[in-house]
């Protein structure tokens, strides 16, 4: 470049910069030689500048960059070296060793025995940091996690669970004798597996306490899970691990809470059971519910045959016009019947005035409830077949009572006929006899469903010959 000719000098200067093209032709246009001198030096700071600024940013990165290398390269020596010293295990190690360990006190069926084998040693080729290292590893949890051998020890006593059912429960005598005809049956037999119980009745007559009371009586434990409105096939059968956050059925998750292969499992309103376009929840408990088949249940997730033929399932129902029929079919079938007013008043004060008081610190004889007061809160408030509505409005009372004894307004309270209404309000229900004699063309009615019945009368009217036959609407 020949700096004596500064007009040059400048062109060619400017032409290696990077600045834009308005720029450039400003100085190409430029005729005094100064001036062109002076817009060549200002873009010459400006390409300056940015050389810089990428130089700093270049150099951060670098930083960062060797940094980063470098506490990686220092950990990893650290682990290597605590390793030689014994003073840390490798995480897969430790895991596959804990893995081992747990399947050393099992014994396991051969298919499940086989897949276990194979993923433990997938996983043995797999990097921690992998997510396929995470999918298997949770696989490998809930397969060893089940309880493929582990069962408690039944209890066959027929009269153990007869003081266990009478402690439960009050009255229901006909519904004991059965449960306990079948303990007995399985006392013969040495087990009662192959039984599927389904117990049909109004709400609140103590269906799903009756299951607990059997396994407690069977020395066996409990789960219980509701299936009214499920509509997802998957949640009897699991879900394909293809997908993401894919888990076991109800029925294995049950199995692996309870850490036991015989559980009693209470398949809670399966009168109630939806569908959907995941599929009919219904037809996957025909294999659960069917003794000939649940010894090889699959389910998705799993994907290994698990043996559901110890499991004593019980199933509650309020109507059976809504089981479908091949369900229906393998359910032995017990009606729970409603209380009669006798019932619920021993069942009022042997259990829930008792837990009542508990329940809303009703301090030692505050309170107490005449047997007059109960028949009237039995016969004018609560109709119902169950004792749920019992349970609420004796609650109910008892919550205003607390609200005087906190207030200073009483310290102790009787509760008879004659203040009943004070607690509880007006009277729901009305005197049946509404004739002392019945008179001609009236007749005693009764109006029944499956959550309970009253009475009703049905008149007649008497109409002129005269006017056309037929029927007419009154």
């Amino acid at each position: 470049v020949d700096v004596s000719n500064p007009g040059l000098l400048a062109d060619i200067t400017t032409s290696m910069t990077t600045a834009d093209r308005s720029s450039l032709q400003k100085v190409l246009e430029c005729l005094d030689v100064q001036e062109r001198l002076s817009q060549t030096l200002r873009l010459l700071k400006i390409e300056l500048e940015q050389a810089e600024m990428q130089k700093n940013i270049h150099r951060q990165m670098e930083e960062n960059v060797s940094k980063m290398q470098r506490k990686h390269f220092l950990t990893e020596q650290l682990k290597i070296i605590k390793k030689e010293l014994g003073m840390e295990v490798d995480e897969k190690e430790d895991l596959i060793k804990q893995l081992q360990d747990k399947l050393a006190d099992m014994t396991l069926p051969p298919a499940a025995d086989k897949v276990i084998q194979e993923q433990i040693k997938k996983l043995s080729l797999l990097e921690a940091s992998s997510p396929e290292f995470n999918i298997t590893r949770t696989y490998l949890d809930w397969l060893v996690g089940l309880p493929w051998s582990s069962s408690t020890e039944e209890n066959l006593d027929v009269e153990v669970a007869r003081s266990t059912l009478d402690e439960d429960h009050y009255g229901m005598q006909d519904v004991k004798d059965r449960i306990l005809e079948f303990i007995a049956v399985g006392k013969l037999k040495g087990t009662v597996q192959g039984k599927i119980i389904c117990f049909h009745g109004p709400p609140g007559v103590g269906k799903t306490s009756i299951g607990k009371s059997i396994a407690s009586s069977l020395n066996r434990k409990f789960f219980r899970f509701s299936v009214g409105g499920m509509t997802d096939v998957s949640e009897i059968k699991g879900h394909r691990r293809t997908y993401v956050g894919a888990m076991p059925g109800k029925l294995i998750q049950a199995l692996k809470y309870v850490g036991s292969n015989n559980p009693v499992i209470v398949l809670d309103e399966i009168d109630k059971l939806g569908r959907g376009y995941q599929g009919d929840p219904a037809s996957a408990l025909l294999e659960v519910l069917d003794p000939s088949q649940n010894h090889e249940f699959l389910d998705h997730y799993l994907d290994v045959p698990v043996d559901l033929s110890q499991v004593l399932f019980i199933c509650t129902a309020n109507a059976l016009d809504t089981i479908p029929g091949p369900l229906k079919d393998r359910m032995e079938v017990i009606t729970v019947s409603g209380y009669t007013a006798e019932d619920k008043v021993h069942i009022a004060e042997r259990h829930l005035l008792p837990t009542a008081k508990s329940d809303n610190g009703i301090p030692e004889g505050a309170v107490s409830l005449s047997q007059g007061a109960l028949r009237t809160l039995i016969n004018k408030y609560c109709r119902e077949p169950g004792v749920r509505n019992l349970q609420k409005q004796v609650e109910k009372l008892l919550r205003k009572a607390a609200y005087k004894i906190t207030t200073g307004e009483a310290t102790t309270m009787e509760i008879d006929d004659g203040n009943l209404a004070d607690y509880v309000g007006k009277p729901l229900f009305a005197k049946d006899t509404i004739y002392d004699a019945t008179p001609p063309g009236v007749v005693m009615g009764l109006a029944w469903t499956a959550m309970g019945g009253t009475t009703l009368y049905i008149e007649s009217v008497a109409t002129s010959s005269a006017e056309k036959a037929g029927l007419r609407c009154t």
